[in-house]
């Protein structure tokens, strides 16, 4: 076709407003299956981040991006895959930490080899690497490393009764940074403390009430760090309740880095997490199918220490 030929073929498709029939484009085999993204919660601050990490990276390279819930329930993960399978979806991401047992090692291998079967890609978003051989794409960052660094600064400025707000119990991300507090302590040398390292959700409800309860026993701790920057604002409330001074009496120190840590007062020290990074990063690996994943099926993200207003030197 000459170049006239296509000018005047594309004014016409411009004044009549001409839109591609995708459904053809299917049947013929040349429309691009979409990203499908499946969150355990959408509306968490750092699970946006991914997804909007997904929309950029996907929209870049021409892809829909679909977004999905499940509530924390397996079967409706199950139902959501099995849905993305029979839609083609060229990949799908299972984001966010959960259970790391026999039965979630299964179930993803089912997930991963079901969907290599249909030609997709099973991508885990800040979940731990699968056994060889799973044809599966791992991309998490490094939540023992960021909760060492954490958890390092505010023993190098002198506290040695750090009370931690870890997350879940079993929870792979919760799991990881647990590590990372006790990795700190034995480097400093000082003694765990059952009493100080603690459970719960990742919500500001857990953290002001695992907060006010340590205050009201007595344990003597100096500075927090909370699991995620959620638990931080609940741990902050309880302390300006208890009428404790926040940054001169206790430090506290979260990780995430969402959006609001910069606006508390005063201004979070936290670990950044380069949520939208993992997004793109997810996209990437699994469209670049002809890198056959030879190095790249599992990549883990830096995390980084961001300081702020939050932590002070221990008093005496």
């Amino acid at each position: 076709m000459s170049t006239e030929t296509r000018e005047r073929v594309m004014a016409a498709v411009n004044s009549l407003h001409y839109v591609v029939n995708v459904h053809a484009k299917a049947l013929s085999g040349r429309v691009a299956g979409p990203i499908a993204l499946v969150l355990r919660d959408i509306t968490g601050p750092s699970l946006a981040h991914v997804a909007a990490g997904v929309e950029e990276e996907a929209g870049r390279r021409g892809r829909l991006s679909l977004v999905c819930s499940t509530k924390g329930d397996p079967e409706r993960e199950d139902d959501l895959v099995q849905l993305m399978r029979e839609q083609h979806a060229a990949a799908v991401v299972l984001v966010g930490g959960t259970v790391i047992d026999d039965a979630y090692h299964r179930r993803m291998a089912g997930y991963a080899e079901a969907l290599d079967l249909a030609g997709s890609r099973l991508v885990l978003c800040g979940r731990p690497p699968l056994p060889a051989g799973v044809p599966a794409t791992v991309v998490d960052y490094d939540n023992r490393g960021g909760a060492f660094q954490a958890t390092a600064q505010l023993l190098t400025a002198g506290h040695r009764r750090v009370l931690f707000l870890g997350g879940a119990p079993g929870f792979s991300s919760a799991e990881e940074r647990r590590l990372g507090y006790q990795d700190a302590l034995r480097a400093h040398g000082i003694p765990l403390a059952g009493e100080l390292d603690t459970s719960g959700d990742y919500t500001r409800g857990s953290g002001y009430l695992r907060t006010r309860e340590a205050l009201r026993a007595g344990l003597g701790f100096t500075a927090v760090f909370a699991g995620s920057d959620m638990v931080a604002l609940g741990a902050l409330a309880a302390l300006r309740e208890a009428g404790v001074r926040v940054p001169d009496e206790v430090s506290v120190v979260g990780f995430d880095d969402v959006p609001f840590a910069a606006d508390l007062t005063p201004a979070l020290t936290t670990v950044r997490v380069p949520y939208e990074e993992l997004g793109r990063t997810a996209v990437r690996l699994a469209l670049e199918r002809e890198v056959e994943f030879a190095s790249d099926n599992h990549v883990v993200l830096s995390t980084q220490l961001v300081i702020r207003d939050s932590v002070r030197p221990a008093a005496g």
